[in-house]
């Protein structure tokens, strides 16, 4: 099984995190945190900082991992590196690729759909 190498973003701001929802593809409609594929000779963090530029034209700050989530899909295995992020001074989100974001509470994110792989990193961050 080919596996597919990610990063994703925990970005929080005044307290809250920010869930996107997908906008395409086979996943179209579920929740996820932000990010995308490590290209060739990027280091994580250099990824998604690229990637939320590309998806949220977005400046992030990457801080420390949180959590790698290693998840089985139907045709492919998912290794996913989560690291907490804030948004640079001035940096407001655009849904580039996305059909919606919400900033939720800890408490809050269970009010969601999320896409498998993502459960596993909520359940990271609430501990």
């Amino acid at each position: 099984m080919k596996t597919i190498h990610v990063v994703a973003a925990i970005i929080r701001k005044d307290g809250k995190i920010l869930a996107t929802q997908r906008g395409y593809g086979e996943y179209k409609d579920g929740w996820e945190f932000p990010g995308g594929k490590i290209k060739e000779g990027e280091t994580p963090q250099k990824a998604l900082a690229r990637e939320i530029k590309e998806e949220l034209n977005a400046d992030i700050t990457v801080g420390d991992l949180l959590v790698t989530v290693e998840h089985d899909y139907t045709d492919f295995h998912l290794s996913m590196q989560c690291f907490w992020a804030e948004l640079k001074d001035d940096s407001h989100i655009e849904l580039l690729e996305h059909e919606a974001a919400k900033w939720l509470s800890v408490n809050e994110l269970g009010s969601v759909e999320w896409l498998p792989a993502d459960i596993k990193v909520v359940e990271a961050i609430k501990g």
